[in-house]
């Protein structure tokens, strides 16, 4: 399978490098492939293409959305419609608002009645959203170690069967998956950043917390 990460920050590097690690064809989709953190990336990364939004979606069997909450239309708009049509498209991405967060709690640009992921459900209405990674910083996206018991990765989307696909995913990198539903849990999961930010920006804890979910 190939997989296309559109988003070359860190978030996106850190899953290019995790699909690549489990045997998958990877490509990193960036607006400027001669950046330096690109081309140093590619130097380090070898076994990983890089390449503008448009040629990462279409080489994607799978797509990663790993960019700012706040681009991320444009994003889908600049991969092209076209080519995330009928695919399985991970929706990593959060409605961060440019404000600096009071006392370590972010605002979001977006209402609690409506998620970002539905907004670009809207936009690409053939493509097969599924949100997840969003609940986590990039530290912990790929085996996250916390003696032997799995964290939680909550997901959201329309699609039963590209949810089954991002399943398999989550547990090939160390998660255990919660499945909240349709689109409109998305507004459930997306503030689940704000909760789990909170400790990293009071206490700079980036990398010692996850979310489990207990059931009986």
């Amino acid at each position: 399978m190939k997989t296309g990460i559109i988003g070359s920050a860190i978030v996106g590097q850190t899953l290019a490098k995790a699909f690549a690690q489990e045997g998958y064809e990877v490509m990193l989709g960036t607006r400027n492939t001669s950046k330096p953190e690109v081309v140093q990336f590619a130097k380090e990364n070898s076994n990983i293409k890089t390449g503008t939004f448009t040629e990462t979606a279409a080489f994607g069997d799978i797509l990663v959305l790993a960019v700012g909450g706040n681009v991320a239309e444009e994003a889908i708009n600049e991969s092209g419609l076209e080519n995330v049509s009928n695919k399985v498209v991970i929706d990593v991405t959060n409605p961060i608002a440019k404000e600096a967060p009071v006392n370590g709690v972010l605002k979001f640009f977006t209402d609690i009645n409506f998620s970002l992921m539905e907004k670009l459900q809207q936009l690409a209405p053939e493509a097969r959203f599924v949100k997840a990674f969003s609940s986590v910083g990039s530290l912990l996206m790929y085996k996250p170690d916390f003696g032997g018991t799995k964290p939680t990765m909550f997901i959201a989307g329309n699609n039963d069967e590209a949810k089954a696909t991002v399943t398999n995913i989550l547990d090939a990198f160390g998660w255990e998956t919660a499945d909240m539903g349709k689109a409109e849990a998305a507004r459930a999961i997306e503030p689940l950043c704000i909760l789990w930010c909170i400790p990293g920006f009071t206490k700079n804890d980036w990398a010692g917390h996850a979310f489990k979910l207990l059931q009986k």
